[in-house]
């Protein structure tokens, strides 16, 4: 087995490979570690802390054993919330009308009244991502990752109660150090091209900034723009210990999509289909370029409102267009490597591939 596919990281973990797979399915999530990764799952969508609790037992009971995590989503500074309802009063009338508009004129069709009742995500209110911990440590988990970098040092310090350490996404190395400096046990350093919540500066320059800042500290991993084994090995030789992937897995057979037009979406589309903008929760993120973010540069669109208001407002209108069936009318986070996501594979098949091309890449570069 490879330097590539083998590592301190990989033993630290009890798992084969240092690829850490992060995905909103339970299913895709056990595969990876089924797969010999560490299946990573992201518990926003979660607004009922009991299903998360069920999506865990699947967990528990789908991975052979094997180790695995939960993302969740957490500033670092505890903010003063109210319930969702009362965040909701303070989403603007027109923001509302404007989404509205936007939603007609593109055709998306309304939801039923169950799915209306439920469709706003409450995983980005900081006392929701509290009982995810809560609820996960209840479990046999591995890992608990931020995604918004240092979770508050109190959850650091529950986690390692429970024995489980905790990662953070880093876009600077200053990021990095105060990651560290909180407690934090590995620092993923998130590159410009990836999905989601991401920074200003490229992985190929900010992963070795992170790994000269704080790599003889903790294990750093490299995210964004990792879609094929080579990518893998460049990661390495940029002195990661491992990698962080979440978009690639969304093309993944166990996704389970059925019908909905995502999979549709994000087959067709080029690494230059994407656009990182503030319109999915208030933060950047990088989001498939369609119609609907177009709406968003138009004259009339108001500015997306602070998290987690602007979640709250686009919350049921990313449900309606996941049920409405237009692959051009989709709200969805992904990387820059979408343009290596061109067909719906078992996640045991992209694994095999990835570690295919690592030893094909070392056997060219003689390493």
């Amino acid at each position: 087995m490879s330097a590539a596919t083998n590592s301190t990281l990989s033993e630290k973990f009890g798992i084969q490979y240092p690829i850490f797979g992060f995905t909103p399915s339970e299913h895709v999530a056990a595969a990876i570690s089924r797969a010999g990764g560490l299946g990573v799952l992201g518990c926003v969508r979660f607004n009922d802390p009991a299903d998360l609790d069920a999506a865990l037992d699947y967990m528990d009971e789908n991975t052979d054993g094997k180790p695995y995590g939960v993302d969740i989503v957490m500033p670092a500074k505890i903010p003063t919330e109210g319930t969702s309802t009362d965040l909701s009063a303070l989403v603007p009338e027109g923001h509302k009308d404007f989404v509205e508009r936007t939603l007609l004129k593109l055709g998306v069709p309304p939801l039923s009244g169950d799915e209306a009742n439920s469709a706003g995500v409450l995983g980005w209110l900081h006392s929701v991502a509290r009982s995810h911990v809560d609820v996960a440590l209840g479990h046999r988990i591995s890992l608990i990752a931020n995604a918004l970098g240092s979770p508050p040092v109190d959850v650091i310090e529950q986690a390692h109660e429970h024995g489980v350490p905790v990662a953070a996404l880093a876009g600077t190395a200053a990021h990095a150090r105060r990651h560290v400096d909180n407690g934090v046990d590995i620092v993923v350093a998130q590159g410009y091209e990836a999905g989601g919540h991401t920074g200003e500066i490229a992985s190929m320059v900010l992963v070795p900034e992170v790994v000269d800042a704080v790599g003889d500290q903790v294990p750093v991993l490299a995210a964004g723009g990792i879609g094929s084994g080579r990518q893998v090995l460049a990661a390495h030789a940029l002195g990661a210990s491992g990698v962080w992937m979440g978009s690639y897995w969304l093309t993944t057979a166990e996704y389970q999509l059925g019908d909905s037009p995502i999979q549709t979406a994000l087959v067709r589309a080029s690494s230059s289909d994407t656009v990182r903008a503030r319109i999915y929760t208030g933060k950047p993120a990088r989001l498939l370029k369609n119609k609907w973010t177009q709406a968003w540069t138009e004259p009339d669109a108001p500015e997306p409102l602070p998290m987690p208001l602007q979640n709250l407002l686009v919350g049921e209108a990313h449900l309606r267009m996941m049920r409405g069936g237009d692959p051009d009318v989709v709200a969805m986070p992904v990387g820059q490597i979408v343009g290596r996501m061109n067909e719906v594979r078992p996640v045991a098949e992209v694994m095999a591939s990835l570690l295919t091309e690592i030893e094909e890449a070392r056997a060219r570069l003689k390493v």
